[in-house]
């Protein structure tokens, strides 16, 4: 049996503990990855839980902005979905239920943007990762040259990019004197909300001075940040899925017990569902936080990536299993990374990276190397260069970091250390691919995209010697050499 509404009773799990037939639609969320469906909507569930009554209008519409695959799983399980907690202790499967309907924005990009602008739609939450926000990752601005925002811009009734879609629905909400939604973005940038917010903005200037300055004074767009490891879904969960809850479902997600979710509490009188009743932190600034976990978690999560690739690991479990690899992390974080991030109110650093370690080498979640060297491009900039920057002002060592981003560079280049091709999925992946220069010439190269770079790093010749001669190490001896001769040096 397939898992639905109809045999929902029948499943050997944790069921949602409302009636969602008494569930109604007020979230909107844009990118329905496996990421907000182990993080977002489990927290949502769990505030529904604590008083259904209250919470009844706290319903989701899932979007996907291009694939259909996961509306369609989702469509014949009326929404539901089985997310599993994998920990050494075991498995703990929950059926999630404020997941109502999912849609398909190419399908009916029009039908998408009257619900948005649906009065009963108070917030809208996103996740399309960094590539999904049609900006340059080093300024942080729009792209106008972006063919998703040109498109927009010639047809502005039917949108295919975030902040066309966005733009509308608010346009048409403004029109119907409806009060505008607020968005929240749940992707790994910094400052996020305000990024959103001025991406937003300077689109819709594009379009309309008036709409631009109402969106600018009416429409809130917190910062948050975001953690939960959640590796992308395979045929072994669908598998893990069935043994588990007796019936078969098509979209089961797979996360690790730890949870945390940062909400800059700039609502005002907006209303939103009580998501502090399920652990959710409201606080005034999440930039402590946001700084903490991109440069700890996601820069040291890229390292090992790219590192952990190349030296032939299928996933981070395996990589910080080995002791080249676990002696690099400490030392990366210790002497590179931690001296460069404030620590927010009541956190440890050095308690929270032994935190990130145990969570890293849980044997039970397999995220995949492969999975989190996706997109490096757009991931750079915000998770290991603007660590660099300090650094370089400083005038402090980087060499690991260097060693990073030598091996972004190898791996983005298209082959392995045997000369096998590697699979590069990139925005950039043409403008990476190594062309058969000479070391220094491939490096300075990449190093001068200005998208990834700024126009600061690849002009600047204390950053191009470290990363070429990084670079060099990988290409002379592979890199859990090079990792391990780093270890040495710093011993």
């Amino acid at each position: 049996m397939r898992l639905d509404n109809a045999t929902l009773q029948n499943a050997k799990a944790r069921l949602p503990a409302f009636d969602r037939t008494r569930l109604t639609p007020g979230i909107v969320h844009i990118g329905l990855g496996a990421f907000y469906r182990a993080h977002g909507i489990v927290y949502n569930d769990d505030a529904i839980e604590t008083d259904p009554a209250a919470h009844n209008g706290w319903g989701i519409i899932g979007v996907s902005l291009r694939s259909p695959s996961q509306r369609d799983r989702l469509a014949l399980q009326g929404g539901l979905y089985t997310a599993i907690e994998r920990s050494a202790s075991g498995d703990k499967p929950r059926i999630m239920g404020s997941l109502l309907q999912a849609v398909v924005a190419p399908e009916d990009p029009r039908g998408l943007v009257e619900t948005l602008a649906d009065p009963g739609i108070r917030i809208v939450t996103i996740t399309v990762t960094e590539k999904g926000y049609c900006h340059d990752p080093a300024t942080g601005r729009l792209n106008p040259a972006h063919s998703d925002i040109i498109h927009d811009l010639e047809h502005p009734e039917a949108p295919v990019s975030l902040p066309g879609f966005l733009v509308a629905a608010l346009k048409l909400r403004k029109n119907r004197g409806i009060a505008p939604f607020t968005v929240i973005s749940c992707d790994n940038l910094p400052s996020n909300g305000k990024l959103l917010r001025g991406l937003i903005r300077d689109f819709a200037a594009l379009r309309d001075d008036g709409l631009a300055a109402w969106i600018e004074s009416n429409v809130a767009f917190p910062s948050t940040m975001v953690d939960r490891i959640v590796p992308a879904s395979t045929d072994n969960d669908l598998a893990l899925a069935r043994d588990l809850i007796g019936l078969n479902d098509l979209a089961p997600v797979i996360h690790e017990p730890f949870r945390q979710w940062v909400i800059e509490d700039i609502f005002g009188s907006a209303d939103r569902p009580a998501w502090e009743r399920a652990g959710a932190q409201f606080v005034t600034d999440v930039e402590p936080f946001e700084l903490m976990k991109l440069r700890m978690l996601n820069g040291s999560h890229s390292a090992l990536a790219y590192l952990g690739f190349l030296s032939s690991f299928e996933t981070i479990s395996q990589t910080v299993a080995d002791p080249v690899f676990k002696d690099f992390l400490a030392g990366l974080w210790g002497d590179e990374i931690i001296p460069t991030v404030p620590a927010p109110a009541g956190t440890n650093l050095s308690a929270y990276a032994g935190q990130l370690l145990e969570r890293y080498a849980n044997p039970a979640i397999s995220h995949r190397t492969a999975q989190i060297a996706m997109d490096g491009s757009q991931k750079l900039p915000q998770r290991i260069l603007g660590t660099i920057r300090d650094r370089l002002h400083a005038g402090q060592p980087w060499n690991r970091l260097a060693l990073t981003v030598a091996a972004f560079i190898y791996y983005a280049g298209g082959s392995d250390e045997k000369g096998r091709p590697i699979d590069v999925k990139d925005p950039l992946a043409d403008r990476l691919k190594a062309d058969g220069q000479d070391p220094a010439a491939h490096v300075r190269r990449v190093t001068f995209i200005e998208t990834i770079f700024g126009t600061d790093l690849g002009r600047d010749e204390r950053f191009l010697h470290t990363v070429e001669a990084a670079y060099r190490k990988l290409l002379t001896g592979g890199a859990h050499a090079a990792v391990s001769a780093i270890n040495q040096t710093a011993e």
